[in-house]
């Protein structure tokens, strides 16, 4: 099995040398750790002088490298008083010892506590060298312990070790007479690989167990199955949500211009892209009209490129203690680097960080808000940010500055040929299985038609038209006709009527600031609005034609 990484086993060889008496480990990888902790402390390059390693649990008691249990050690308080009778060189591993050690609604062990005190004391400054490795899945230390322990970061598996484990069930299962095939390429093998980082080594085991028996082939398709294993983490973890997904960037009516930017991006974050010297891409931000397809196309880029989608709800990092939202925010982030490469979704961000800049909350948005521009701007792991906004006036003007996000994308109500591919999307797919089919002929007349009659609708109002369409005809138990659909478009009043002042406000700010996700071919017959559009009348609905500005569309134009 490969080792971790060496910064680890340096930093861990360094502590030994000098004598830094009590460390703690947090991880739930007990078996990796004790493994590690075993090879620097027999290591002579590392170590001047190696020491036997002692491993303590609340069942057996000290262990010693013979393998035999110590007497009268199952207790931890006896446990720490043997430590400190015995007088020769050693390492003291305890496994169990974060059960004692108190929580928010008990103290620790004052007995307990004195005696890690009294152990820290005699072995900083002791004859013989000798440390305690505290191991522990979570992190509890008493306030009269932090200026004696030490932290120590032990990190998940590597891509490397994750890939040693890969090909060794690969090896065993290509034999003869093996009941599971082996269908994968050396870029499906690494597609796996980086698909199962975040998990521990157990994990990724039963990842790739769970894929190869699934259906007896392990194969390239088998990433969705890591996948759910991820998904398991994640839940867990409970600051982000997993979503699932089953859509392609086909099912999102036009934005070609958006589709292209990203199908560039697709496999950046694999070996070859670093062959060429890409950087992973850090994320986009995308703007518009609320119903536009911004939600729906962060799901469909997940699904395209194969990558494990998390949704970050700010609601969840400001809810719990006082104190705890900046802890929140920094738990939620080790998640997202740890289910890298990953895709982390932040939606209608805005009113996550409506707070930032006021003193209501003592500053606490302020400084959530900004370790999260820290980490968007400084981060290493390949986590792909996707933040959604309808009301980009609500951001902070740091948010936006260039650094944070590869593009910003605003995202405008649908033109013609836009509403027409939404057309077919949306009555293909109810359609396709419904009782309702057989009258409504799908004709190109036809969507050129509904595309002529929702000018100024949005893909959500599309959708809703033929979802009413359909509870009219399930009411008379009849087929779906045209004039269902023509009826749902006139008795609804779209968004470019009710919201038509604030579309033309956006629109005014995307010109000069946000990239078209709308391709040029698709934006002929409209207007490109410039960024001195009037402002709107102060009162009274104006008609679409007036204010929304129904044949001009916002952003600037640029052709990936």
């Amino acid at each position: 099995m490969n080792s971790v990484s060496s910064s680890f086993r340096d930093e861990l060889a360094l502590l030994f040398r000098a004598r830094f008496p009590v460390l703690y480990i947090e991880s739930f990888e007990e078996v990796r750790v004790v493994d590690e902790v075993r090879s620097v402390a027999s290591d002579r390059n590392q170590m001047r002088t190696t020491r036997p390693v002692y491993v303590w649990s609340a069942t057996r008691g000290f262990v010693g490298p013979d393998g035999e249990p110590q007497r009268g050690t199952d207790d931890p308080q006896q446990a720490i008083d043997w430590m400190l009778r015995k007088g020769e060189a050693g390492v003291f591993v305890m496994l169990d010892l974060h059960a004692q050690l108190g929580d928010d609604r008990r103290p620790a062990e004052p007995r307990l506590v004195r005696g890690l005190r009294d152990a820290a004391a005699a072995f900083q400054s002791g004859a013989t060298a000798r440390v305690l490795v505290i191991v522990a899945p979570l992190l509890r230390i008493p306030r009269e312990l932090e200026k004696e322990i030490t932290l120590v970061d032990f990190p998940l598996p590597s891509e490397k070790e994750i890939s040693g484990v890969l090909d060794a069930m690969i090896a065993t299962n290509t034999v003869e007479g093996s009941r599971i095939r082996i269908d994968v390429d050396r870029d499906g093998r690494e597609r796996l690989a980086k698909a199962a980082l975040g998990l521990t080594l157990n994990e990724a085991t039963n990842a790739f167990a769970r894929a190869m028996v699934d259906d007896g082939v392990l194969s390239n398709d088998d990433v969705h199955v890591v996948q759910a294993e991820k998904r398991q983490a994640v839940r867990k973890a409970g600051l982000v949500d997993f979503v699932d997904v089953s859509l392609k960037l086909d099912d999102v009516g036009g934005l070609q211009n958006l589709k292209r930017w990203l199908t560039k991006r697709d496999d950046s974050w694999l070996d070859e892209a670093t062959q060429y010297g890409v950087p992973a891409p850090k994320g986009v931000l995308m703007t518009g009209v609320p119903g536009c397809g911004k939600s729906l196309t962060a799901k469909a880029i997940a699904a395209a490129w194969e990558l494990p989608l998390l949704r970050l709800d700010i609601g969840k990092i400001f809810a719990g203690l006082v104190g705890s939202s900046e802890q929140n925010m920094r738990a939620a982030i080790r998640t997202a680097e740890a289910m890298a490469p990953c895709i982390l979704w932040l939606d209608e961000i805005e009113k996550g960080f409506s707070g930032v800049g006021s003193s209501g909350d003592s500053g606490t948005s302020s400084r959530v808000f900004g370790s999260f521009l820290t980490w968007m701007q400084e981060k290493s792991a390949t986590v792909f940010v996707i933040a959604t906004a309808n009301n980009v006036d609500g951001l902070p003007p740091e948010f936006l500055r260039k650094g944070r996000f590869d593009e910003i994308f605003f995202i405008d109500l649908p033109t013609r040929l836009e509403r027409r591919d939404i057309w077919t999307l949306h009555i293909n797919k109810r359609l396709r299985e419904s009782k309702a089919s057989g009258a409504l002929r799908v004709s190109a007349p036809l969507l050129d038609r509904l595309a002529d009659a929702t000018e100024g609708y949005s893909g959500a109002e599309i959708e809703q038209a033929v979802v009413v369409s359909l509870f009219d005809a399930f009411a008379e138990r009849r087929l779906l006709v045209e004039d269902d659909l023509f009826r749902a478009i006139r008795n609804m009043v779209p968004l470019s009527v009710t919201q038509a002042e604030q579309i033309t406000e956006v629109r005014a700010w995307a010109a000069s600031r946000a990239v078209a996700a709308t391709a040029a071919e698709d934006r002929s017959g409209y207007e490109q609005t410039s960024p001195e559009t009037p402002p709107p009348a102060p009162s009274g609905l104006a008609a679409p034609s007036e204010a929304s500005e129904p044949l001009a569309r916002g952003g600037r134009m640029v052709d990936f």
